[in-house]
């Protein structure tokens, strides 16, 4: 057996080093963020397309997702859900679009520049969760919903804001804010 084999055989080697881990979900949290935010954008100057180069994608903007609202909410066979879509925030989207904007705008660059990360996400997951329930009953693809959320109950449980992010800055001037469990 070569030295090679022997230290990849090892349990204390199976184990990721813990700061490569905190920086994979810093990518996570970030690129999390980065789509909120870019999504929140889309929604505040009224765009969707994006074309860089050969490379052509779309965001949402303030009229897709009151479509988006309208189609969702029309069919989901959750209760109560229709009648939130429907009654609550469709009825109501003059408020409701800005508020969607604002919550999007500012849970994304939460997210980006690591701040109050786990709050963030969790506000971020219940829009989400909110989403998944309207597309529940959708016949939609099985894991359109879960790649949205899934990452975002990560970042909601694990502090991620503290590398690559303002979060250890605001705990080592105030280490008391660790029980409140938002950063």
């Amino acid at each position: 057996m070569s030295d090679t084999t022997a230290s990849v055989t090892r349990p204390g080697d199976l184990i990721p080093d813990s700061r490569l881990l905190a920086r994979g979900l810093a990518a996570l949290r970030i690129f999390f963020g980065v789509i909120l935010f870019a999504n929140g954008l889309a929604k505040l100057f009224a765009f969707t397309d994006i074309s860089i180069g050969p490379y052509s994608a779309n965001l949402i903007d303030r009229g897709l997702a009151r479509s988006i609202l309208e189609n969702e909410g029309a069919r989901t066979d959750l209760p109560g859900l229709g009648w939130i879509a429907n009654d609550v925030i469709l009825a109501n989207w003059g408020v409701f679009q800005w508020l969607i904007t604002a919550m999007e705008l500012g849970v994304g660059a939460l997210l980006i520049i690591g701040l109050a990360s786990r709050g963030a996400a969790l506000l971020g997951l219940g829009q989400q969760l909110f989403l998944a329930g309207l597309y529940f009953s959708s016949n939609r693809w099985a894991f359109e919903q879960p790649h949205e959320y899934v990452p975002l109950v990560i970042l909601a449980l694990v502090p991620s804001g503290r590398v690559w992010g303002l979060d250890a800055r605001v705990l080592a001037r105030r280490p008391d804010l660790r029980r409140w469990r938002i950063i």
